[in-house]
């Protein structure tokens, strides 16, 4: 009996756990290596140096030039090697005035965001059944934290640009895009699905899939 709920209590630890404990110092990513795993291989801890544990030019200015008028630069284990397996990664968000970040989720980590310029409108929506939208008017130096997997935006309200840093709790948190992954995909969702799911006519869906 005792055995049996041992076993069920590492099972359950085991079950709720996020990113496992560090078993070394680090684990620099082997950027090269052929083998494919859940995150990357380590090279030799022998083989590290300063560098893999470097980024520079996150002061720079990202293109707002595009639709929505935002970039985002973000700097994970592709650009910082040492991040490997330490489950976070960082973002540099610009905007323009009025730019936005579309509506978007993040599948594998919740993200906790700081304004160092401008003023961001910014907001998250919970799940079914309740959809509640939780919403902000960020300044300078706010804080403001999305939860993991829901959707969220950032929408800079202002008549000059914005800028915000954001700490996301996954080297590999993943983005979804909302009107990207219903509108843009390839190919696309079925017009008769999507005319359905929004009660709009199908004219309507194939102009909004053309504009992805």
């Amino acid at each position: 009996m005792a055995a049996h709920f041992l076993f069920l209590a590492l099972a359950s630890s085991h079950a709720i756990a996020s990113d496992p404990n560090q078993l070394q110092d680090f684990c620099v990513a082997d950027l090269n290596s052929d083998v494919f795993a859940n995150g990357f291989v380590c090279k030799d801890s022998k083989q590290a140096k300063a560098e893999d544990f470097f980024f520079s030019g996150l002061d720079k200015a990202g293109d707002t030039g595009n639709k929505v008028g935002s970039n985002v630069t973000l700097i994970t284990v592709d650009q910082i090697p040492g991040l490997n397996t330490l489950g976070i990664t960082l973002a540099r968000l610009d905007f323009a005035p009025y730019g936005l970040i579309p509506p978007h989720t993040h599948p594998r980590a919740t993200e906790i965001l700081t304004v160092l310029e401008g003023t961001l409108y910014v907001g998250f929506v919970t799940s079914n059944p309740n959809n509640q939208l939780f919403i902000k008017v960020l300044h300078k130096g706010d804080v403001f934290v999305f939860p993991q997997g829901l959707i969220h935006f950032q929408f800079n309200h202002g008549k000059t640009n914005a800028v915000a840093i954001s700490g996301l709790s996954s080297q590999n948190p993943g983005v979804i895009l909302i009107p990207n992954a219903v509108f843009g995909t390839k190919p696309p969702i079925s017009d008769d699905i999507l005319a359905k799911a929004f009660q709009l006519d199908k004219k309507t869906i194939d102009w909004l899939q053309a504009q992805f």
